[in-house]
């Protein structure tokens, strides 16, 4: 059974009332009354300092800068919150950029929608959270705490609750056991409603809005783009210093050793020099493959269709190619799908079993998508050791996605799409 993460999902659960959860939401709301008193105290003081300096330049720097109390509100609350909101609340501030200074810090903070937020909150926080919070869990606590004494307190004196006269150690511990578990009930439901309200109040001006979500997950996407253009960038001077700086360097020795082969007498040391120059043509040979798997030229020189059809032509087993492609597509697009059909084809001919293989890829609206199928044994997974695990983070970082269905016995249908503007 999934751990409750909310008050309001305990409260559906008939563990509630023996869970944390009652404790929970007396701490809440007991620590409420402190934070709260502090918080309305810093305000009206900070506010009243303001518009008393407000003649000389200092108050009204004072007044904007009145935000960044929010900011420290709004991380208090948000640890606190933890108590009620097992997930916690996400911040709705953006990440700054690095090179900023201090002071362009703070500004960057005090021109924020949340930090204004979060100082609203911290009003609403003192003025009305605190004396709410105070009255209804004060009341309880004493209430429970009375209760619980009963027992000792009547012992020794007259004790009076509401039409009960309670004169004596027994009639207090009676009442305890008739009274206290109808009340404990009643306030931890009372206690939790209200401190799950406190907490849902806290979530909603303290956590990020709709607009702050897309742009983090803007900038989010931006930041992958950046790591995806940088390997891009890595990519090319590996490559070029592999095909510029090793494989001339390889192929000048190639040369050497079969000029060497050629002017030796026959006997051990030539067959020593032939011997090495078989190593040597096998290296190249190798080194020119992973140049290849790295970045195929012919992706670069023609494109994504004539680069699968290249992969497809290398295939152990018949592979159909069907791209419509109008034009060519931009090259951190024609890199991924071409490594995405590059891995499936070389999936499917090490585990799939099949006998026949499709390729189709063509642009619709402004989205790529290629498809390819099999008629193998099926059951592929994304991340079950199939080499995809990589190309599904690349291509989320596009903006795309990678679909596999793989029923077992086949077939297998591997689809990608990803975001494609041509006129870009």
């Amino acid at each position: 059974m999934n751990r409750p993460t909310t008050v309001w999902a305990a409260m559906a659960s008939p563990r509630y009332l023996v869970s944390s959860w009652p404790w929970r939401s007396y701490a809440y709301l007991f620590t409420s009354v402190p934070v709260g008193a502090l918080t309305i105290t810093v305000i009206g003081g900070a506010a009243a300092v303001s518009a008393l300096l407000s003649p000389v330049l200092i108050g009204i720097l004072a007044v904007t800068m009145l935000p960044l109390l929010g900011v420290v509100i709004g991380w208090v609350e948000r640890w606190r919150a933890g108590l009620m909101l097992l997930d916690g609340i996400d911040s709705p501030h953006a990440e700054m950029p690095r090179s900023l200074r201090r002071w362009e810090k703070l500004k960057f903070r005090r021109r924020e929608g949340a930090s204004l937020r979060e100082l609203g909150y911290g009003f609403w926080l003192g003025v009305l959270v605190c004396p709410v919070s105070a009255l209804v869990a004060g009341i309880s606590a004493t209430v429970m705490g009375i209760t619980l004494a009963a027992p000792v307190i009547a012992d020794g004196d007259e004790m009076g609750m509401g039409p009960w006269i309670l004169d004596s150690a027994q009639e207090g511990f009676i009442f305890l056991l008739a009274f206290g578990p109808i009340f404990y009930v009643v306030s931890s439901y009372l206690v939790g409603v209200l401190a799950g309200a406190e907490a849902a109040l806290a979530r909603a001006m303290l956590g990020p809005r709709q607009e702050e979500l897309r742009r983090s997950l803007a900038e989010l996407r931006r930041s992958r783009l950046d790591l995806v253009d940088a390997f891009e960038t890595e990519r090319v001077r590996i490559e070029r210093h592999l095909h510029d700086g090793v494989q001339q360097r390889l192929v000048g020795l190639t040369m050497t050793l079969g000029l060497a082969e050629l002017d030796l007498p026959e006997g051990e040391g030539r067959r020593l020099v032939v011997k090495a120059h078989a190593e040597a043509e096998a290296a190249l040979a190798d080194l020119r493959e992973a140049v290849r798997g790295i970045h195929p030229r012919v992706l670069v020189d023609h494109g994504l269709e004539a680069a699968v059809r290249e992969v497809a032509d290398r295939s152990p087993l018949p592979v159909m190619v069907q791209m419509e492609l109008p034009t060519r597509l931009p090259p951190p697009i024609e890199a991924a799908a071409y490594f995405v059909v590059s891995e499936a084809l070389a999936n499917v001919a090490k585990h799939a079993q099949a006998t026949t293989c499709e390729v189709s890829g063509r642009i619709e609206g402004e989205r790529l998508i290629i498809s390819i199928v099999d008629d193998g044994i099926g059951g592929a997974k994304a991340g079950a050791g199939t080499g995809l695990t990589g190309l599904v983070t690349r291509l989320d970082a596009l903006g795309g996605r990678l679909d596999i269905d793989s029923p077992a016995g086949g077939p297998t249908r591997l689809r990608m799409e990803c975001p494609c503007r041509l006129g870009d």
